[in-house]
């Protein structure tokens, strides 16, 4: 015996041997109250017994008989495990025909001449004693009619053989079991296994069934080539008959198996202790069932009750003993025996007599966390006799919790089935009996679930891609999780390449291993959540391998290979490229593609090529590299299948024919030898072909040919084999000469003072001598009517295409001289030119004027000096002068028009209002019209002599790292300087001098004195007049779009301000300081007509060009000085 403990320990290794432990032992455990046993132990040792020594005949049998090899092991214990093998240790095959029955023996159904062998070996495997022992190697020889009557069939009686049977075809019989009935008992729980095995010829096949009844579905197994029928956790109702029926194409016999269940006792009610206080009742029930059923009795304190101390408060009856009035000599170990002839069952239940108030059990504060709208357990484990009643209380004052929303159990737990936030509290559990009462407060906290907010998703990424899982996780704030990533269900591989942070697992480098579902996984000490992601790892297909050729032909092979892995994204098709080591070597073409499902291709060939062929798979990714390339195939040489194209006749010269063609490649000459039989005959003759064979070439040059003659052209390929198919003629022309024959009768039609539309009689077709392209038009002008001086002539050129008789000739001068003249054009180039042609343009509308400015300014008038426009179109008649006032509203006053003769250049207007700003609109006038204006704005000068106050705004200043770029918009007196003062952040107070003793300063008040007492003069002698002017710029929207506004000033024009008052004047257009507008010139030009040199129109002759003008623009000016900065200020300065 263990000490402290009720093992029971026997050492047979030092102790003697285990048969002398052989026997049934029990144990039974005993205190003052009572006794309790145990059930029987049977020890027995293990047994594995020696084969018993046999000498076996060779067996000889006839090709299809059958054939039982019986094994018939020594009985061990427990039994041995069977099974039959060769001399190698190999297990012989077993099928249809050729079984292992449960009893060891194996079974043939017929025999072959391949079951002959010398060594069927069953072998017994003893587990408990880890043995096996082997049974004498069995010799069996199988041979056929034809050879017995070879050999022995004049020696040897058909009884001398093992077994009778004819060896021809027969119905089924049954090897096992005998018999057409047999009987099967089996114990409830366990495994019914059926058997049937059957010999025939051909080999019979087996089928159950179970009469008046079916099969139960999920327990009913077939094993051994269903010769075995098992029916797992059998039960009374699996009892009746089953039948076997074998069957082959002879004929079937049957089987049927009567199975009866019988049971060893098992349990309906077990006895269960009773704890009962003095003067209680109690009930102790032990009710078994078997079969057959099962006999019932009781022991106290392992005696038998019959024999025991009688007790008056106990009355036995059958399967119950009842209990009335106990006192506490009534404690005792009652044992009830359940047996019948398959087994017996012991249980041991105790009758305890106490009288004890109630305990409580479970801790005291004891706190429970719970995730809201789960199930609350509160524990109240209690012991007390009598049985103690359970009561609970939330809070302090509160009442008696009942079962409409809680529940109370048995064992004193309260169950919340729904805990939501609101159950928090304090829980009070109560145990009351007559002998006293007891209390304990427990504590409930309902915690917020754990949710994850942002699962992880499915990913399909490409090998050697980073690949990022999301996972955000929601909490209870008093409960701190962990985030697990889990790959698979297991740990994440221990790879740098897999990184976690708090939300995301990163895996960069994907390699195929990393495919599989990746789950993140986040604890608290009271839930869990968890979401799952799949990563599939894809990349581009491995290359095809094993490429074959088969079915060689000469035009044709057929390409067989073996895919590579897909990689996880399946094959969509296959490409197939060649090389043609002979003509091409080291570069491959596209041969053929096929679907992904396909691994074999017919491929279509050229003769005399030396094949290569190489497979790429592609899948959605991309495309795999090529597979090795195949073995190469040469095809035979046969003549070219076809010619050469783009064949073309052209002339270089007048008396040449110049023959052209794309030569074939290597790969369709199909043969060796490739030439070209070049042939030509003029088309309009009756001329014989003539040919020449030329090399491999792509030119020939016919001479002697007449000028310009239509010729029919043919190139035919041939090699070494023979001729390619005869080629269709095509046509071409010997070479081309220049044109013979101007064009005559050129007629000129003024249509408006910029387009004239010219006619002209086309030349003869043969004078052409080449492709006609069309008539070149040469034009100039030869003299202008308004320009003075004549320019240099300027030939311009208008090609019309094809045989155009007309054109139009836009872009002209108004009011000039033209002269023209036309060409036909061919291939070689221009024919004579036609009799020269002059023609006259009526006036136009002149352009504006060159210039305009504004000089000399007074009090009450303006002078104007303008150029004359630079292109008048005829003869000026006059100009228009239009101005109007910008009153201080930003009003236009009214406006005031002035007739100017055309040989003025200069004007002054007098009688203006004094200090006013005024809009000039000015243009010149032909007989035809008037032309663009120019427009300009001036001031007349104020009453007096102000010093004006400029302004300077908006300034900026754009540094680098050596220099800086500073701007300005400024305001005030034209012809001024400039200057920028400039120092570093900060340091700019502590250089100030005093400026008081400089003498420039000095000077410079002196100055400024003297001004002022010249203004008090003009002030004294012009004292009716004077006052502040405001001028305003004001955007003119009705007279001219081009005036564009300007922001107001302070309303005082000519005054000092202060610096704060300075405001930014809108970006607009400034008027000079010159005072000299300069007009956009505006050159009407000829664009692209034709096909020429300028220009082209339409077949009809419309013109489809447009007109561009030139734009020119005066230089920016500025004022610049070399006046070196004041030696008072210390900053620095430029100008």
């Amino acid at each position: 015996m263990k000490p402290g403990s009720g093992t029971l320990v026997i050492n047979i290794m030092s102790e003697g041997k285990a048969e002398t432990y052989e026997g049934v032992y029990q144990c039974t455990a005993r205190n003052e109250r009572g006794a309790a046993v145990s059930n029987n132990i049977v020890v027995r040792p293990s047994r594995s017994p020696l084969w018993t020594k046999e000498r076996l005949e060779p067996i000889i049998l006839r090709n299809g008989q059958s054939l039982v090899l019986p094994c018939r092991p020594p009985i061990g214990l427990p039994p041995a495990i069977i099974f039959w093998m060769d001399n190698s240790f190999q297990r012989l095959p077993q099928s249809e025909r050729v079984s292992q029955g449960l009893n060891g023996d194996l079974y043939f159904s017929n025999v072959l001449p391949e079951d002959t062998r010398e060594d069927y070996i069953c072998y017994a495997r003893f587990n408990h004693t880890q043995t096996i022992q082997q049974k004498q190697p069995i010799s069996l020889k199988v041979i056929s009619v034809d050879e017995l009557n070879e050999t022995i069939a004049a020696n040897l009686s058909d009884t001398e053989f093992y077994g009778a049977k004819s060896s021809k075809e027969r119905p089924p019989t049954f090897l096992t079991p005998e018999g057409n009935e047999s009987h099967k008992e089996e114990l409830r729980g366990n495994v019914l296994s059926l058997e049937c095995i059957a010999e025939g010829l051909p080999t019979p096949v087996i089928y159950w069934i179970k009469e008046d009844g079916t099969l139960p579905v999920n327990r009913t197994f077939y094993r051994n080539f269903k010769k075995t029928l098992q029916i797992t956790h059998v039960s009374e109702a699996d009892s009746g008959n089953y039948q076997c029926i074998a069957k082959n194409t002879l004929g079937a016999v049957h089987h049927t198996i009567s199975v009866t269940v019988k049971a060893a006792p098992y349990w309906i009610v077990a006895p269960q202790n009773l704890v009962l206080s003095p003067g209680e009742n109690g009930t102790l029930i032990c009710r078994a069932n078997g079969n057959p059923k099962p006999r019932i009795s009781w022991l106290t304190n392992g005696v038998p009750v019959e024999i025991a101390l009688d007790d008056p408060s106990r009355k036995i009856d059958g399967d119950t003993i009842m209990f009335s009035n106990v006192q506490e000599s009534s404690s005792a170990v009652y044992q009830c025996n359940a047996s019948n002839k398959y087994g017996y069952l012991l249980a041991n239940a105790f009758v305890n007599v106490l009288a004890e108030p109630p305990r409580i059990l479970t801790s005291a504060n004891t706190l429970y966390q719970v995730i809201a709208n789960r199930p609350a357990l509160l524990d109240c484990a209690f012991f007390g006799s009598p049985m103690p009643t359970i009561e609970w209380f939330k809070g302090t004052k509160g009442s008696a919790l009942h079962e409409d929303i809680y529940i109370l159990h048995d064992n004193g737990t309260l169950e919340i089935p729904v805990a939501q936030k609101d159950s928090t509290g304090t829980y009070t559990c109560v145990a009351r009996n007559k002998l006293g009462m007891a209390k304990n407060e427990v504590h409930l906290e309902i915690k917020d679930p754990t949710r994850i907010i942002k699962q992880p998703e499915y990913a399909v990424v490409q090998r050697g891609s980073t690949v990022s899982f999301e996972c955000k996780v929601k909490h209870d704030h008093t409960l701190i999780p962990t985030i697990m990533w889990l790959k698979d269900n297991g740990e994440l591989p221990n790879d740098e390449r897999f990184s976690t942070d708090k939300d995301h697992l990163v895996v960069s480098d994907v390699k195929d291993d990393d495919g599989g579902t990746y789950t993140c996984a986040a604890n608290t000490t009271l839930d869990s959540a968890s979401a799952s992601a799949v990563l599939r790892v894809v990349d581009v297909p491995n290359p095809p391998f094993d490429l074959e050729l088969t079915n060689q032909l000469d035009k044709s092979v057929q390409l067989t290979w073996t895919p590579g892995d897909d990689n996880n994204s399946p094959i969509t098709k296959f490409i197939i490229e060649y090389e043609d080591a002979m003509h091409e070597a080291g570069l491959w073409r596209h041969q053929a593609e096929v679907s992904g499902t396909q691994t074999t291709a017919q491929l279509k060939l050229s003769p005399y090529v030396n094949y290569s062929f190489r497979v790429m798979a592609e899948n959605s990714i991309g495309r795999s590299m090529p597979s090795d390339a195949s073995e190469p195939y040469l095809t035979k040489a046969a003549e070219p299948d076809q010619n050469p194209t783009a064949v073309e006749g052209l002339g270089t010269e007048p008396d040449n024919l110049v023959i052209t063609w794309k030569p074939l490649n290597g790969f369709q000459s199909n043969g060796p030898g490739l030439q070209y039989k070049v042939s030509w005959r003029q088309k309009d003759g009756d001329d014989e072909w003539t040919s020449v064979v030329v090399a491999n070439v792509s030119k020939y040059i016919v001479s002697g040919t007449p000028t310009f003659v239509p010729y029919l052209i043919k190139v035919q390929a041939l090699n070494d084999v023979g001729f390619a198919p005869e080629p269709a003629a095509v046509m071409g022309h010997s070479g081309e000469d220049l044109p013979m024959v101007a064009p005559g009768n050129v007629r000129v039609s003024v249509v408006n003072s910029t387009l004239a539309e010219v006619h002209w009689d086309p030349v003869p077709p043969k004078s052409v001598r080449g492709h006609l392209q069309g008539y070149r038009i040469y034009y100039w002008m030869t003299q202008s009517s308004s320009k003075r001086h004549r320019r240099h002539i300027e030939k311009k050129i208008l090609t019309f295409q094809g045989s155009k008789t007309h054109g139009m000739l836009p872009g002209l001068q108004p009011y000039s001289h033209y002269a023209l003249n036309v060409r036909v054009v061919n291939g070689k180039g221009e024919g004579p030119a036609s009799t020269d042609r002059g023609f006259h343009t009526p006036e136009g509308v002149p352009s504006a004027p060159s210039s305009l400015k504004i000089v000399n300014p007074t009090l009450d008038s303006l002078t104007l000096e303008w150029e004359p426009p630079s292109h008048p179109n005829g003869i000026l008649t006059e100009y228009i002068l239009k101005y109007q006032p910008i009153n201080s509203t930003h009003e236009l006053g009214p406006l005031v028009d002035l007739k100017i003769p055309a040989n003025k250049t200069r004007w002054t207007l007098k009688n203006l209002n004094f200090s006013t700003r005024y809009k000039f609109y000015f243009y010149a006038q032909t007989s035809v019209g008037s032309g663009s204006q120019i427009t300009e704005e001036a001031i007349t000068t104020v009453d007096e002599v102000r010093a004006v106050n400029p302004r300077i705004s908006n300034v900026t200043a754009a540094a680098a790292e050596t220099c800086a770029n500073i701007s300005w918009e400024y305001e005030g007196p034209e012809h001024v300087k400039f200057y920028v003062e400039y120092g570093v952040a900060g340091t700019m107070a502590s250089r100030q001098v005093d400026i008081a003793t400089q003498g420039w300063f000095i000077g410079l008040m002196c100055a400024v004195a003297l001004l002022i007492l010249i203004l008090l003069i003009v002030c004294f002698i012009r004292r009716n007049k004077g006052g502040k002017y405001p001028v305003k710029e004001k955007e003119d929207a009705h007279a001219d779009p081009e005036i564009q506004p300007m922001k107001e000033d302070d309303g005082t024009f000519g005054e000092y301000s202060d610096a704060e008052d300075h405001k930014p004047l809108k970006k607009g257009s400034r008027t000079p300081s010159d005072r000299t507008v300069k007009k956009e010139d505006s050159d009407d030009s000829l664009v692209d007509y034709g096909e020429g040199v300028n220009g082209q129109f339409n077949e009809d002759g419309s013109f489809i060009g447009q007109y561009s003008g030139k734009k020119e623009k005066e230089p920016a000016e500025g004022n610049e000085s070399s006046e070196a900065p004041s030696p008072v200020n210390a900053m620095n300065s430029f100008v």
